[in-house]
């Protein structure tokens, strides 16, 4: 159960990124886009840290090696 939590918050994590660019397009005002996107930005790291404290080392190493540069 811990690792689908960690995994539905990972994938939620980076569908906020999403909602960001979808922003502009709403009828709200600029005050609003503003504080949305203030406010995605920050529940999307926080459900990022999240995810990687509930998957555990072995999926942030996995994360890491992913944009690690081969030498």
């Amino acid at each position: 159960m811990k690792k689908i939590a960690g995994y539905i918050c990972l994938v939620l994590s980076f569908s906020v990124w999403g909602v960001i660019a979808l922003l502009p397009f709403i009828d709200i005002s600029k005050g609003e886009v503003a504080a949305a996107t203030t406010f995605l930005i920050i529940s999307g790291e926080v459900l990022f840290l999240v995810s990687i404290a509930l998957l555990g080392k072995d999926a942030w190493e996995h994360i890491k090696a992913m944009f690690k540069r081969n030498k």
